[in-house]
């Protein structure tokens, strides 16, 4: 098989693995929605689903990162989510407060990827630069969102499974984060965006 053919079949088959992820996801939280009337996990789906859609609708580049740790790390923060699962633990705060945090990761997530567009991408890549909305105050916002969904949706289902998966997917996510500014540091463009947003994912903190 051709270097290209395989490019392309491993390209189709990491979209058929998110679609597929996305469907176990949706089963649990729409379930868990329908039986408790949480709403917590339906923001998280929301803020999945958008992975979904711009994974399948990415613009292609030829600069990427095709290393095995760069594959882990991606396969690890994206696959994480999807195994999050709701369940009837107590909640540590009222639904209420955690969907509302989560609500504020949303909206972070969806401008920021609206802000993206096409850029968007799961392995860490070069699509091009992009230097307004979020990302006047941080160079990862997409990120930061997923992060307080991600402990949102802990915090409304407090197992141990559902923070070992956060755990490692977070890690490895935050690690992505740092992979791609490597990839883009050769960009002269992201030098410049670099010297005027210094903060990775939360302003003042990191």
């Amino acid at each position: 098989m051709s270097p290209l053919n395989r490019e392309r079949l491993s390209d189709l088959f990491a979209r058929v693995v998110v679609g597929s992820l996305f469907t176990m996801l949706s089963i649990n939280l729409l379930v868990d929605f329908m039986r408790t009337g949480r709403v917590t996990g339906l923001l998280l789906l929301v803020s999945e689903s958008l992975v979904v859609v711009l994974t399948i609708a990415r613009r292609r580049t030829q600069i990427v990162d095709r290393s095995a740790s760069a594959a882990i790390m991606t396969a690890l923060s994206l696959v994480g989510p999807a195994l999050l699962r709701a369940n009837d633990a107590a909640a540590l705060v009222p639904d209420a407060i955690t969907a509302m945090l989560a609500a504020v990761g949303l909206f972070i997530v969806v401008v920021g990827k609206i802000t993206l567009g096409r850029s968007f991408g799961v392995a860490p890549a070069n699509r091009g630069v992009v230097v307004r909305g979020p990302y006047t105050f941080v160079r990862h916002p997409i990120y930061t969102g997923y992060l307080i969904t991600h402990l949102m949706f802990l915090v409304a289902h407090p197992t141990p499974w559902n923070a070992s998966v956060i755990l490692v997917s977070d890690v490895a996510l935050i690690l992505r984060a740092l992979r791609e500014e490597r990839i883009l540091s050769g960009d002269v463009a992201y030098q410049s965006y670099c010297r005027r947003v210094g903060w990775h994912l939360v302003p003042g903190v990191f």
